[in-house]
């Protein structure tokens, strides 16, 4: 498995992972209905926050790869063991911290749709605001701790990266909000909702473990 590939598995993985977690698409579906929106209208809201979201871990993805990469061109160390071993540790903390508090979504102090639903006589530009900011202000960790193995293969394995996250993770939450619109609410989130960490955290561990073994 060539180390380009195992880079565009592994950030496949986590943005499926991430898209799919459903504070990051449920609260747009509950604002849409909420203030009435149609499909198209929710659409485009998820396009103005999901991109906002994304974003602001890419810039800070880019900012961590850039340390990983001027680390890894003049230590070896940092490509056969620190990279990994990042992954695996803060794939490791997540998975006990979901295991002490797995009745906790990491992401409810960040994003609220209560908070903005209770402001409905807002206006429609007034609600996308602060929902766009608040996902601007939640970058994933998940993903920018990968930017740091990734990294080690170049501005290649950064930009590999960077556009698998933005598709996968945009086309994601687009898929989900739509389905959630059109009422398709008997599939059972339940487990992600409150194990989103353990499954991310696994998933780390893992690459972690690929990273380390396969040259």
């Amino acid at each position: 498995m060539s180390s380009l590939f195992q880079i565009f598995i592994g950030a496949l993985l986590l943005s499926l992972v991430h898209a799919s977690i459903p504070n990051h698409w449920l609260s747009i579906v509950a604002i849409s209905r909420s203030e009435n929106w149609t499909i198209p209208e929710a659409m485009s809201v998820t396009l103005i926050a999901g991109s906002a979201h994304i974003l602001s871990t890419i810039i800070v993805g880019i900012i961590i790869g850039f340390f990983g990469y001027t680390l890894s061109s003049s230590y070896e160390f940092v490509t056969k063991i620190a990279a990994p071993l990042v992954l695996f540790i803060l794939g490791a903390i997540y998975v006990i911290l979901d295991i002490k508090e797995n009745h906790i979504h990491r992401y409810h102090e960040h994003i609220n749709p209560g908070k903005i639903i209770k402001e409905k006589n807002k206006n429609k530009t007034a609600i996308i605001t602060s929902l766009a900011i608040a996902m601007f202000f939640s970058p994933c960790m998940e993903i920018e701790a990968y930017y740091f193995p990734a990294s080690t293969r170049g501005w290649i394995g950064i930009a590999i990266v960077s556009v698998v996250y933005f598709i996968v993770t945009l086309a994601g939450m687009l898929l989900l909000v739509n389905l959630g619109m059109r009422g398709v609410q008997k599939v059972n989130f339940h487990f992600m909702d409150h194990h989103s960490r353990l499954v991310s955290g696994s998933v780390l561990i893992l690459l972690g473990l690929l990273a380390f073994f396969i040259d």
